[in-house]
């Protein structure tokens, strides 16, 4: 398998190299560049064209966010994580909202950074549920627009699955939980998501907690 490729930007090199560390013990991934600002980001994404940029908020010159509208207008395909030292909502809403599918906090522990970059690579990311209520609550203040008959269009077994998804469930726990394949929880969200034309598991998020007569069922 050819390994992810990867361009690190923080400005703190203490925090590079704890990422180097954690990245250095999973072969999948190959760090391609590092960057300290975030112009320099953007010029390292544009040469070496990564599959993952990790990407700190707070940098001089163009911030994490600054940077991440920026590539994500350029390069649509190159995901981008925030990494963060708190789960500031605010932040994470226009980190997302310009396109970044995701965060991980700084004092997580390496294995579950591998784990959550796995899955986000391999699109099925979990929204972990104390951001994701904050972000979606951003959300619905933004978006007013009735979905709702989109919502009822969606099978029995797409709305379980969507609601599971909305708890944080991977493909895996799902297909395990159901009593299914992975590749039928993932024709299911693929459906689910031409439904209600997103793109996402943050914006599938939203459709539960952001529409008032989608109650969160008891499972």
């Amino acid at each position: 398998m050819t390994p992810y490729r990867v361009v690190i930007g923080d400005d703190h090199e203490h925090a590079r190299q704890a990422m180097r560390l954690i990245l250095a013990r999973d072969s999948s991934f190959l760090i391609v560049a590092e960057a300290c600002d975030g112009e320099e980001v953007i010029r390292q994404v544009e040469q070496e064209q990564p599959d993952l940029v990790l990407m700190d908020i707070n940098m001089p010159y163009c911030n994490g966010l600054q940077a991440t509208r920026l590539i994500k207008e350029r390069y649509p395909s190159t995901k981008i994580v925030m990494v963060t030292v708190s789960d500031d909502a605010a932040h994470l809403f226009e980190a997302i909202k310009h396109g970044a599918q995701g965060y991980l906090l700084k004092n997580l522990q390496p294995q579950l950074w591998l784990d959550y970059l796995h899955s986000l690579l391999g699109n099925e990311a979990p929204v972990p549920q104390p951001i994701a209520r904050r972000v979606l609550h951003e959300f619905t203040k933004e978006d007013k627009q009735d979905s709702n008959e989109v919502l009822t269009s969606l099978t029995p077994r797409e709305q379980e699955i969507l609601t599971w998804v909305a708890k944080g469930w991977s493909n895996k726990a799902l297909a395990d939980q159901l009593g299914i394949s992975e590749h039928t929880v993932k024709n299911h969200l693929k459906n689910i998501m031409q439904k209600l034309q997103v793109k996402n598991r943050v914006e599938l998020t939203h459709y539960v907690y952001g529409k008032s007569d989608f109650k969160e069922r008891e499972v």
